[in-house]
């Protein structure tokens, strides 16, 4: 007997809504479906392990059918099947309750243009109705008779007897007629069908399977192929690969197998750096596959490139690079998370606020920083090459941070050094520094052939002080950050507050600038307010001239800051302290003895001093046609 039964109103609205909906993403049902099937073979195995061998072993499948004259595509499993109350509970009726919460999530989720929520309400049987007029559900449990489920999800079901040997379900679809905007037709196709599944399910435990028909030519008696004619040949295939390679064994796992999966997923031709089979199961349980590309992605600094890990729920497909797995600065890291604690189709709004996904990107990002100091360790070449590739990351993550990240990264940064062929580590300056040294010393500039010409660096080369030499625009902000390694402060050798005299040094100089007071007015006043102050330096050795600076802003990032704000249209200049420091000891300051009175001419000496100090710091003379005059004029005078 059939009985014919109203869907209650919710579920009416529901189905309203999905009938009529605008999801772009309406290929889910498929998800939906086989995530359901094998929801259902997972319960007969249980039942059949606890029945004392009065359930029978079977092998376990979904399979596809296709109908392409009758418009249908049939989702079948040999699961534990539905009774009759199953069909008026899980079909019929959605609790109301639930539907209310995915209306109000749904109406969210459109105007955040997140439309990927179905199932998360156990409404994925429902989804069928984004692609069918009609669903027919064919049905049987171990202990019960066959029904038949039929809607068209309008206001209405039927429920009937039928007959049907086995237990498990068929789900019939009835697929709506093709639109201008529309093509259902492809859901019975071959090609679409086995794309979808290798898209979201290609990890379901159980074969999915669907008969891919291909036609050949027909031949005759002799042989030959008969024009216009064909046979139809059908095949099974298995679409799925069921077992995901991150669920396998650590140990069954081949570094060819990780290196073949990663080019096969992410489409590099190149090999990864390195990467990391995650098997965690403690408070957090996952597993995943981190690949570290051996190269920058293409697109890594447009602001179109997507960070993220895909994120899988038992093996099921649910989000593309979903950027809560990991933090900014390892957004070159590529692979894939697979947690059973999560549900299917999590919807932005809960990945932001999932402490679970909060505590996964923590520990990815341990066991990540974990394996780079290992390879640092143990392989410091190669370590250096993604230092070259990938360290600047590290050194935002700090600045950005303002320290926050430094007791995690500081191990990790490397830096060129004065005395070193190779980038060394702190660990590797601090163990290397001179019983009596107190700071860590580094230089910056705009490039290592600049630094390496900067007068203040005299003094290192001949004591055999080390000095790390900071090239990047990053590399001096993230050390301000830092503020100091193993209690050890970090000191520019081009800042004025470097200089470590002793009290008979110091009074010396003193004296040596009360004498010389005149000169050094005189070249600061004819100067403009180019620099703060004009003194004689204790650091230079072969340099007639130098600049240093006060208050912690060098030269370098006065010159960066500015140029992010000549960048940025902003017109506010960012100026250092400015101190010329001059070699008392050299032959050019010597020469001042015989013009000490020359006012106008001390001022033209110091001008083209100041000029000569810019340029060794690696910067432009700032007005070059007034610096050739100077030039030529002390060329002419010195030729008379």
């Amino acid at each position: 007997m059939k009985e014919t039964k109203e869907f209650q109103t919710e579920s009416k609205q529901l189905l309203n809504l999905m009938i009529n909906s605008i999801y772009t993403n309406k290929e889910i049902f498929l998800r939906e479906l086989i995530s359901n099937a094998s929801d259902a073979i997972d319960k007969y195995k249980y039942l059949q392990l606890t029945s004392e061998g009065k359930l029978a072993v079977k092998d376990y499948e979904i399979y596809l059918k296709v109908d392409k004259g009758n418009r249908t595509l049939t989702i079948k499993d040999n699961g534990i099947g539905m009774s009759h109350d199953d069909l008026v509970n899980s079909l019929g009726t959605i609790a109301s309750s639930g539907s209310k919460e995915f209306l109000k999530k749904y109406k969210e989720a459109k105007d955040s243009e997140d439309l990927n929520i179905i199932g998360q309400f156990g409404v994925g049987f429902y989804s069928a109705f984004m692609v069918a007029d009609k669903i027919e559900v064919l049905t049987k449990t171990v202990d019960d008779k066959a029904y038949k489920f039929s809607s068209d999800g309008v206001k209405e079901y039927t429920i009937e007897e039928d007959n049907k040997e086995d237990t498990g379900t068929e789900i019939k679809l009835f697929l709506k007629e093709d639109k201008e905007d529309e093509d259902y037709s492809k859901f019975l196709e071959y090609y679409t069908l086995e794309d979808l599944v290798k898209r979201y399910s290609d990890y379901i435990r159980y074969p999915i399977k669907l008969d891919e028909v291909t036609k050949t030519p027909k031949k005759d008696e002799k042989g030959e192929e008969i024009k216009d004619e064909f046979d139809e040949v059908v095949e099974t295939k298995t679409l799925n690969s069921m077992i995901p390679l991150w669920k396998k064994n650590k140990k069954d796992v081949t570094d060819e197998e990780m290196e073949k999966f990663y080019k096969d997923k992410f489409s590099d031709y190149e090999k990864p750096f390195t990467s990391l089979f995650l098997n965690v199961d403690g408070i957090v349980k996952y597993n995943a596959l981190i690949f570290i590309p051996s190269h920058a992605p293409y697109n890594l600094y447009s602001e179109n490139y997507e960070k993220g890990l895909d994120l899988y729920s038992k093996g099921i497909f649910v989000k593309e690079k979903c950027k809560e797995l990991v933090p900014d600065y390892l957004k070159f890291v590529k692979g894939l998370v697979d947690s059973d604690d999560f549900d299917l189709n999590i919807s932005r709004e809960m990945l932001q606020s999932s402490p679970l996904l909060r505590r996964i990107e923590d520990n990815i990002e341990k066991k990540i920083l974990d394996k780079l100091k290992e390879i640092k360790n143990n392989d410091y070449d190669k370590y250096l090459e993604f230092f070259k590739t990938f360290g600047d990351h590290f050194k935002y993550a700090i600045y950005q941070t303002y320290g926050a990240k430094k007791e995690q990264l500081q191990d990790l940064l490397v830096f060129n050094a004065l005395h070193n062929e190779k980038p060394i580590s702190f660990k590797d300056y601090v163990s290397n520094m001179k019983e009596d040294q107190k700071y860590i010393y580094y230089a910056s500039g705009k490039s290592l052939d600049y630094i390496k010409m900067l007068p203040q660096i005299e003094k290192y080369k001949k004591d055999g002080i080390e000095v790390l030499l900071l090239d990047k625009k990053i590399d001096e902000f993230a050390i301000m950050m830092m503020g100091d390694y193993d209690k050890k402060e970090f000191k520019n050798i081009a800042s004025e507050e470097s200089n470590e005299l002793s009290k008979e040094e110091k009074d010396n100089l003193d004296i040596l600038i009360a004498e010389n007071k005149r000169i050094l007015d005189d070249i600061k006043e004819g100067l403009n307010g180019k620099v703060d102050e004009v003194t004689f330096s204790s650091k230079l050795v072969d340099s007639p001239v130098c600049i240093t600076t006060k208050n912690g802003l060098s030269l370098n990032m006065e010159n960066t800051l500015n140029e992010e704000a000549r960048e940025n249209n902003f017109t506010d200049d960012v100026k250092a302290t400015k101190v010329l420091e001059i070699n008392p000891n050299h032959e050019l300051f010597k020469a001042f003895d015989a013009i000490k009175d020359n006012d106008e001419e001390i001022k033209l000496y110091g001008s083209i001093l100041y000029d000569e100090a810019l340029m060794l710091e690696g910067y432009e003379v700032e007005d070059k046609k007034e610096f050739i005059t100077k030039l030529n004029k002390l060329m002419l005078k010195s030729l008379k």
